[in-house]
């Protein structure tokens, strides 16, 4: 199994959210977080004040899926995430070791 993780554009998210569930992903979880990469955040006027705006606005998604389903959802990912301007986003694919369903008490695959 492995864990996905894409920090993208807050207004992408519904776009990858729907190409993920035509991947097969049943649940993902979502998170608001602020960063920046190589563009170092940005410069804005406010009421005739120029101010750095260091850590912009992203949103994180987070989706266990089984190694078969890593490349299809990764695409699914970067096709609805991109624009094509600076910012688009990272995705991280790291390996998970065990998954357990509270409720039930499944375990692994079975448990995503």
């Amino acid at each position: 199994m492995k864990q996905i993780t894409a920090v993208i554009k807050p207004f992408k998210l519904e776009e990858v959210r729907e190409a993920l569930a035509e991947c097969g992903v049943t649940g993902l979880t979502v998170t608001e977080v602020k960063g920046f990469g190589r563009q170092k955040g940005h410069t804005e006027l406010y009421r005739g004040a120029e101010y750095v705006v260091d850590f912009l606005p992203k949103v994180k998604v987070e989706v266990v899926v089984k190694n078969d389903d890593v490349d299809s959802c990764v695409d699914a990912i970067i096709k609805a995430a991109r624009t094509g301007k600076i910012g688009d986003g990272k995705i991280f694919v790291t390996s998970v070791e065990r998954v357990v369903r509270i409720r039930t008490g499944e375990q692994d695959e079975t448990a995503i």
